[in-house]
């Protein structure tokens, strides 16, 4: 899949509507960035449109406000934090806008930068109102999307606003995202193998049945593996299973026949404590007094795959061309009950393969476990790499000009 790139737009002089992704994890009571690594991210194709002469205006969400504006989710930290990692000040705008935005827009001068207030400050970017697109559009004379964690979604600033200009590129991140993923779908080096963990088989269905005609190998881990031994007739103790999955589970099993579909022979099971009710008034659980076992006793939870599954896993992927990663091998949050993810990291690091690491916790797994820098790709978006691999079309990416 080739898309057209920023490289190939004359940026001298012109004004270059830009939608990255800055939603960012920050302190809730400082308000200060935690992780600048998306801010970071965007990097290359800003400082490109600077050095090339143009006139960056960069739109981005930040949180979930709802569609009012509300000053714990402001970009304006991140425009501090952008200005310190270019090197050089960047504006910021009150708004995303309106005239006064406009103005500041207009009134940007080569080389220069603006960073537009949250785009969820308007209930009309979720919703892609068409004349919301518009205003955006009269901000730009070029448009281009470098955040592939929201292309998934059809929002204004990602879809809506690519019908008001005549081309729309990817920037440098986004045609990275687009290169990698499409490679795993299209022409993978085999062996390729597809790692998948996480809660739900339920949101891992369609990858599954996307990925068993191109890969050699599924291993899976994480809850979403006790429904598949459930479906299997093996004990699984409390542990947390999709109990109308389980015929799923079973056809997913027959369709993988003709490949290598790896189940945890071994687990870490602990006891599951029920805890206070969270805000939302939902149980809350704590897992105490773990221990290795085979099959999981009545009583006990699995928290993570166990050593035997680990040795296993690290096999499988040590012969690798192609390694995909989504989802942790149990609750990896808790140190006692990451051994599992943290050691699939650091055999996917080891195996020299081409590596495509899902974003949200498997991007956290490989950067706590030490490993990112021997990851190939590690995506910016989660929800939107599982929907490429899923094979759905992403309305952020189709928008874009085909080269």
């Amino acid at each position: 899949m080739k898309k057209l790139n920023i490289r190939d737009l004359d940026l001298k002089g012109k004004r270059v509507l830009v939608r990255v992704d800055f939603n960012v994890p920050q302190d809730k009571k400082t308000g200060a960035i935690k992780d600048d690594a998306r801010i970071a991210g965007a990097l290359p194709t800003i400082r490109h449109i600077i050095d090339c002469g143009g006139r960056a205006v960069l739109m981005s969400h930040l949180g979930r406000p709802d569609g009012q504006p509300n000053p714990q989710f402001t970009l304006k930290p991140v425009a501090e934090r952008l200005s310190q990692l270019l090197g050089k000040p960047v504006a910021f705008a009150p708004d995303c806008v309106g005239d006064a935005v406009k103005a500041m827009a207009l009134g940007l001068k080569d080389g220069e930068a603006l960073l537009l207030e949250n785009l969820r400050f308007h209930a009309e970017e979720e919703k892609n109102e068409p004349g919301f697109a518009g205003q955006l559009a009269e901000l730009g004379e070029l448009y281009v999307n470098d955040a592939f964690g929201t292309a998934h979604r059809a929002h204004a600033s990602t879809e809506g606003v690519t019908r008001h200009f005549k081309r729309n590129a990817a920037g440098f991140l986004m045609e990275k995202e687009i290169d990698y993923l499409s490679r795993v779908l299209e022409s993978p080096a085999k062996p390729f193998v597809a790692i998948l963990g996480g809660a739900k088989v339920s949101d891992k269905i369609a990858v599954i049945e996307n990925l068993i005609p191109k890969a050699d190998a599924i291993l899976i881990g994480g809850a979403m593996a006790y429904t598949f031994l459930l479906a299997q007739g093996k004990p699984v103790g409390a542990s947390l299973v999709e109990q109308d999955k389980l015929d799923l589970a079973r056809s997913l099993l027959a369709k993988s026949a003709t490949i290598r579909f790896l189940l945890p022979v071994d687990h870490v099971a602990a006891e599951k404590k029920e805890g206070e009710p969270d805000k939302k008034g939902k149980p809350t659980f704590s897992f105490v007094n773990a221990r290795q076992v085979t099959d999981i006793p009545a009583g006990l939870a699995g928290v993570d795959i166990g050593p035997r599954t680990i040795v296993e896993y690290a096999r499988a992927v040590a012969g690798a061309r192609t390694v995909v990663w989504n989802g942790p091998m149990g609750i990896f949050e808790t140190p006692e009950y990451a051994r599992g993810t943290f050691e699939v990291a650091k055999a996917v690091a080891a195996s020299g393969a081409t590596s495509i690491v899902g974003g949200g916790d498997s991007a956290s797994a490989v950067q706590q476990s030490g490993v990112a820098d021997r990851i190939s790709h590690i995506s910016t978006g989660g929800g939107a790499s599982l929907e490429f691999l899923e094979g759905k079309a992403l309305p952020g990416v189709a928008a874009l000009t085909d080269s």
